[in-house]
């Protein structure tokens, strides 16, 4: 048995959506490299040691801003998968979803560099993120679950 699958027109705002990640990871590298310089931690070491970040604040920010932007990179491919299999049903909710992830990554990136949050609890600012992971996660299971059961 097979099924016919019609992309709906909106659908082009779920694919702006998927293709704004590029851009945030290119943001989110140049944010990194800034971090970096200011803390002179040289090519190829991804993270300052421990100890240097305890005796450099310059250091410990730029571990924060480079375990953001790793943290972004961890959670890309699921946020991607469950994005695009949800706007095959619910392209506009799944649109404003992935622009409302976005903007969570921002201040989460940013809110974990913040020098006045110790033990980088500033990256809370954008936990919200993980609303619209949840909500596109049960989306696509309810896409894949009517494709099954139709």
């Amino acid at each position: 048995m097979s099924i016919s699958l019609t992309v709906p027109k909106e659908y082009g705002y779920v694919l702006l959506a998927a293709a704004s990640t590029s851009a945030l990871n290119i943001w989110l590298g140049a944010f990194v490299g800034s971090y970096r310089k200011a803390a002179r931690v040289p090519y190829p070491n991804a993270y300052a040691t421990a100890t240097e970040a305890a005796a450099s604040k310059e250091k410990y920010l730029f571990n924060c801003a480079q375990r953001s932007h790793a943290q972004f990179i961890e959670q890309l491919p699921a946020f991607l998968i469950t994005l695009l299999v949800s706007g095959l049903r619910y392209p506009v909710v799944s649109a404003g979803l992935g622009a409302f992830w976005l903007f969570c990554r921002v201040l989460y990136a940013i809110g974990y560099t913040r020098p006045q949050f110790e033990g980088g609890k500033g990256r809370y600012w954008g936990s919200g993120y993980y609303i619209p992971s949840v909500a596109l996660l049960v989306m696509s299971g309810m896409t894949g679950w009517s494709m099954v059961s139709s």
